[in-house]
């Protein structure tokens, strides 16, 4: 075999290489991507100011598949309204539990809830709802079995479970876990 035999077969097989070292990058990304934890924008001011407009955040896809979303928990999860918009929210109820919105305060089971993630801001009743309703949110109101209650941070600037009502836990598609860009913003949520 000749050296220019050689040398054509060892270029072939070098950019064979490069192509299959491409596809499994390209695989494992998607998988990651898919299965374990996803990137995410922040597009609104509605978790202002635990969250803020264009941050951008790793929401991890592994604990809700061994285990239902908990009080306090931030998620993420398919819009009730259009499915192809993923909304971020807190965690305020569970199944079972009872939410009521008394002078701005949100009380679950009849206990005020402690909330310093809302810098004050009063937690009213929305005067709309989702066009998937047929009526305003009625207080006091029992999260039904499989749902969760969810409300953006910023309380004056949210639609939440106060427009479109509990939400499936089968929506869910992530847990928040951080914060990395802008750098500034970035840690743990």
């Amino acid at each position: 075999m000749s050296r220019s035999e050689r040398g054509g077969r060892g270029l072939l097989s070098d950019v064979l290489e490069v192509i299959i070292l491409a596809a499994v990058a390209l695989v494992l990304a998607l998988g990651i991507r898919t299965f374990v934890a996803e990137p995410f924008v922040i597009p609104s001011a509605s978790m202002s100011d635990t969250l803020k407009v264009g941050d951008r955040l790793v929401g991890e896809k592994l604990t809700y598949r061994s285990s239902s979303p908990l009080v306090g928990d931030i998620v993420t999860f398919t819009d009730p309204e259009d499915c192809n918009l993923t909304l971020i929210k807190r965690v305020i109820a569970t199944a079972g539990q009872t939410v009521e919105l008394v002078d701005g305060v949100v009380y679950v089971d009849g206990e005020p809830l402690d909330e310093p993630y809302t810098d004050g801001k009063p937690s009213y009743p929305l005067p709309t709802h989702s066009s998937q309703l047929s009526s305003d949110i009625a207080y006091p109101y029992v999260v039904p079995e499989g749902c969760i209650w969810v409300m953006g941070d910023n309380r004056t600037n949210s639609q939440d479970s106060r427009y479109f009502g509990a939400i499936p836990v089968s929506s869910v598609t992530s847990k928040a876990q951080f914060v990395f860009w802008p750098l500034e913003d970035a840690g743990t949520i």
